[in-house]
């Protein structure tokens, strides 16, 4: 059995804060709107689907915008929004509607799941990818670099 290194240490660290973080979150968000047997489970749906939106942002300012940072990505890319998402959820609450009889509604489920995510992360990475360009922009003309 190998060991990680011990300079790992403070990143898995940091992993565990953000991932207590974004469960918590989830936690809270399942409570305020539970879901009845046989029906949608809005609240993960919910959350796996801003979770993607947000997550399509933090890639374009991770890697475009702010400089290197040791912890930036494992505490909030892989922390926080990896225990804020739950695809394991999803996968088990479309298993549920298989089981209560509801076939139809199980598929509508796991495929509007995954194309509203993969939707919400091209709408976030296009959005703020615009959105740090038209900044820059303004940023130059602003210095009177041009434009």
């Amino acid at each position: 059995m190998s060991h990680p290194p011990r300079r790992d240490g403070p990143v898995l660290l940091t992993i565990g804060a953000g991932g207590a973080l974004g469960s918590a979150a989830r936690w809270a968000l399942a409570h305020v709107a539970p879901s009845a047997p046989g029906h949608v489970p809005w609240a993960t749906f919910g959350v796996n689907v801003s979770g993607c939106l947000a997550l399509g942002v933090l890639m374009v300012l991770v890697v475009d915008v702010w400089p290197p940072r040791r912890f930036v990505r494992p505490f909030l890319g892989v922390g926080v929004l990896g225990g804020y998402t739950t695809f394991s959820t999803y996968a088990l609450e479309t298993r549920s509607l298989l089981v209560d009889g509801r076939p139809g509604l199980a598929a509508a489920y796991l495929l509007g799941s995954l194309l509203a995510g993969l939707l919400a992360v091209w709408v976030a990475l296009t959005l703020t990818r615009a959105l740090v360009v038209r900044t820059r922009r303004a940023h130059r003309r602003h210095r009177g670099d041009g434009a």
